[in-house]
């Protein structure tokens, strides 16, 4: 565990991003922007400062009637081995996350539980489940005894580097990345306590090369279930490596939604479960004063962005767009005129995104123009304003009032007021504003950017 430790230290994931393959886009360019579930997980993690103190409450769902539902306020009560301890501290973590304090003593139960857990990033769940994992292994044994199921390279080494670093105290346990790159010697059995990689290689190794028995592993980690679905291929290669585990293995599923699809898989995968939801915070319109203006035409839109910024000291704000190019139009009009722009779209790489995100947050830059790359998940704390250049619809032209919700609702959080301004140039879009007004339930007021009095109202 010693080299994998200082393997991770010198391979952080925010050093090791800029070698992956992520700015290699397949298939046929398009100018409109779709959020690649694995790439924004990636984000999500890389961007967390530590755990979330979150206060939101947990729903616990008790299936298996010997599962202990009991939780815990300190590591130390859940007497693990000194040397596991001692990781977790020189981690940081000093007292277990809201889902930890549930989820760990039934991850580490004697008998074994299996166990469902759905929460956001940066709640504490992969340490949750690396834990158990370390927890696990009989150093006496010199076997894979836990398959660890990612469905990316880069999620693998991101839960990879959160093993080698809880563990870096228990030398004697060993771990190997079962990712592409990765070469095995085929005339000898594998060793390693614990695999971490994604399903096409494990299913090589495991059962293509019979580089290590299936039926004797102990705990099977399937992380980021949700994204796994979404991958191509990965929910078949997942239920083939689930058909030739032992009926005895530990499951652990882990997910960041918990839709229907997300369900049906858990079921094929977890027999009698405990089920851990953390609910998500809601968003809400609460706080946020709601405004459309009507424009002429794209360069009637940018008029009044500059009108709005002329009249009021507008603090951070992101813009929307729906295509790439209007993002690129738009970020190159506001940059000749002296505004301090920032753009994030799907033709950055992930360690573009990363730098973007990192100066914005920083408030290098006071205004993000993006697209729906920025998905739900990312959080800004300092956001005063949201744009909407263009009001965001599904694939028909209607109005997409979730996306809308998730765009504006980055406004007016932990308490304070924010502005939510959309721009309407036809009828199409003032319909689209309309349904969006009818489905909250919520006034969206008129505002007149050709008026000095009428802006300055709304930055009171």
């Amino acid at each position: 565990m010693g080299d994998w430790a200082k393997k991770s230290e010198d391979q952080e994931v925010s050093k090791l991003v800029d070698k992956l393959n992520l700015d290699s886009k397949s298939g046929e360019e398009t100018d409109f922007d779709v959020a690649d579930p694995a790439e924004t997980s990636l984000l999500i993690k890389i961007l967390g400062k530590g755990l979330v103190n979150t206060k939101l409450s947990l729903d616990l769902q008790q299936k298996n009637p010997n599962s202990p539902l009991h939780s815990v306020k300190t590591f130390e009560a859940l007497h693990l081995k000194a040397s596991l301890l001692k990781g977790i501290y020189a981690m940081g973590f000093n007292t277990p996350s809201k889902i930890q304090e549930t989820a760990l003593p039934t991850l580490l139960a004697d008998p074994p539980q299996n166990m469902i857990a759905q929460s956001q990033s940066g709640t504490g769940k992969t340490a949750a489940f690396v834990l158990a994992m370390l927890s696990r292994v009989n150093v006496c044994l010199n076997h894979p005894q836990v398959l660890c199921l990612s469905p990316t390279y880069e999620l693998a080494i991101q839960t990879g580097e959160v093993a080698a670093r809880m563990g870096q105290f228990c030398r004697e346990i060993k771990l190997r990345f079962a990712v592409r790159g990765e070469e095995v010697d085929r005339s000898k059995k594998i060793e390693e306590h614990i695999l971490i990689g994604t399903p096409g290689k494990l299913l090589d190794w495991g059962i293509k090369f019979r580089l290590f028995d299936m039926k004797k592993i102990s705990v099977f980690v399937l992380d980021e279930a949700d994204v796994m679905i979404a991958t191509q291929g990965h929910h078949d290669q997942c239920i083939r490596i689930h058909k030739m585990l032992n009926p005895h293995c530990q499951m652990l599923f882990f997910s960041a939604t918990y839709g229907k699809e997300v369900m049906d898989f858990a079921r094929l995968i977890v027999a009698d479960p405990t089920i851990i939801r953390l609910m998500r915070e809601e968003e809400s319109l609460e706080n946020i004063k709601q405004y459309y203006v009507k424009c002429k035409n794209e360069e009637g839109k940018y008029n009044a962005i500059q009108n709005i910024y002329g009249c009021i000291s507008v603090g951070q704000a992101i813009i929307f767009c729906h295509t790439k190019r209007t993002a690129a139009w738009l970020a190159a009009k506001m940059t000749s005129d002296g505004h301090s722009v920032a753009v994030l779209t799907g033709d950055l790489t992930v360690v573009q995104r990363l730098d973007v995100l990192d100066r914005f947050r920083s408030g290098l830059e006071k205004v993000l123009i993006t697209t729906n790359i920025l998905s739900r998940g990312i959080d800004i704390e300092q956001l005063q304003v949201v744009v909407n250049f263009d009001l965001p619809v599904d694939l028909d032209g209607m109005a997409d009032c979730e996306t809308y919700l998730h765009r504006i609702g980055r406004t007016g959080r932990f308490g304070k007021s924010g502005i939510a301004i959309n721009l309407i140039t036809d009828e199409k879009t003032m319909k689209v504003c309309s349904d969006i007004e009818k489905h909250f339930n919520k006034k969206i007021e008129v505002l007149n950017t050709d008026s000095a009095d009428d802006i300055e109202k709304i930055g009171t």
